[in-house]
């Protein structure tokens, strides 16, 4: 058991609200009033109506997810989205307390985007000069680029992926946002990275790599998934009598 200061006074060390793109995240605490003792945790990439059972059964003193739980305000939920809002206050009126850690996560020392790094195995990992938030290093030895693709789709536990491959042939350096960070692959090719990864890539983005003769792995946003086993190392890190519940993995479209 731990005060719940102190937990979220390690966890905002560590990922400061300061991190998160201001224009558009949220993060911190979503729903509910903070106990003040904390023992059991649940974890998720989003909270969403599937889990809300479990939870329940469990009766956790803290969820803490990283998608945002409220992303934007109630107001304009109510008003956009009345099912969403409707789950809102569900998990309300059930007394759950949720609390997401969003950009701030993906931006921080052991993170997201360093967690997604060590899952490829990279070496000398360092964040990229003009985007703090994505990571690159060296592979463990050079790869065709085919090759790499499954070598990181198996890594990261993603069923399907998009190939572009229409940079170097072998790839010996590669560099990653997790999420949807599509658009900065052209800071990853400008710090010299033979090949960049990232989700949910729109259709200009695909023509503007292509034209620039680049190499891009687009992988599902679900691989972000590794937020929970990360997330319960540095939690367990604060306090290793904490009991982490973990949701289950997140489920990705079907390849067909």
């Amino acid at each position: 058991m731990i005060k719940t200061n102190s937990l979220l006074a390690k966890l905002a060390k560590k990922f400061p609200k300061r991190f998160a793109k201001q224009y558009h995240d949220y993060v911190g605490l979503m729903v509910g009033r903070l106990p003040e003792y904390v023992k059991t945790i649940y974890l998720a990439l989003d909270f969403e109506p599937c889990l809300f059972d479990e939870a329940m059964t469990i009766k956790p003193d803290l969820i803490i997810t990283h998608h945002p739980f409220v992303y934007g305000s109630r107001a304009k939920i109510r008003k956009t989205d009345p099912q969403k809002y409707a789950f809102i206050e569900q998990v309300a009126n059930a007394g759950l307390v949720v609390y997401s850690l969003h950009t701030n996560f993906d931006r921080g020392q052991d993170g997201m985007n360093d967690a997604l790094a060590q899952a490829l195995g990279l070496e000398n990992i360092q964040p990229l000069q003009k985007e703090p938030m994505a990571r690159g290093g060296k592979l463990p030895h050079p790869m065709s680029i085919q090759q790499f693709s499954e070598y990181a789709k198996t890594k990261l536990h993603a069923s399907y992926g998009l190939l572009l491959p229409y940079g170097k042939q072998v790839v010996e350096t590669a560099a990653i946002i997790g999420g949807g960070g599509a658009p900065e692959y052209k800071i990853a090719q400008e710090e010299g990275y033979d090949v960049y990864i990232s989700g949910d890539m729109r259709h200009h983005i695909r023509r503007a790599i292509i034209n620039d003769g680049y190499n891009y792995l687009d992988l599902p946003h679900e691989i972000e998934s590794i937020f929970v086993p990360q997330m319960e190392k540095i939690l367990l890190s604060f306090d290793k009598d904490l009991i982490i519940k973990k949701a289950p993995l997140q489920q990705e479209a079907l390849v067909i």
